[in-house]
């Protein structure tokens, strides 16, 4: 299990630090989800399998609102892999060309 940020912070540029904070956050949060949904696999209780599931979903919530915080603070994080295989800034995004980055990237700000 994580128990402390996986990486040196105190080596991190100050205008750095609140991203290499979030990104930490977003890794303990898959090690949780990872960790409740291992757990209710392995539970034969239905009312434990039922709250370790549960507790993993809340987990993914907070992923999601600390990978839209980052791309605040960095929005060529959430452009990344849109870019890998659409072409970077202004590719175009609809319904026949879907963003993969859940809405959290720099097409879905262009395109809305």
């Amino acid at each position: 299990m994580l128990s402390r940020i996986p990486t040196d912070l105190s080596n991190v540029k100050p205008e750095d630090i609140n991203k290499e904070v979030l990104r930490a956050a977003i890794i303990a949060e898959l090690d949780a989800i990872n960790l409740y949904e291992e757990m209710a696999n392995m539970a034969s209780n239905r009312d434990i399998r039922t709250i370790l599931l549960d507790v993993a979903r809340e987990e993914k919530t907070h992923v999601e609102e600390f990978k839209a915080l980052l791309l605040r603070l960095d929005p060529e994080q959430g452009g990344a892999c849109c870019r890998k295989g659409r072409g970077g800034r202004g590719a175009r995004v609809d319904s026949q060309n879907p963003c993969f980055c859940s809405g959290l990237c720099i097409h879905s700000q262009e395109n809305s």
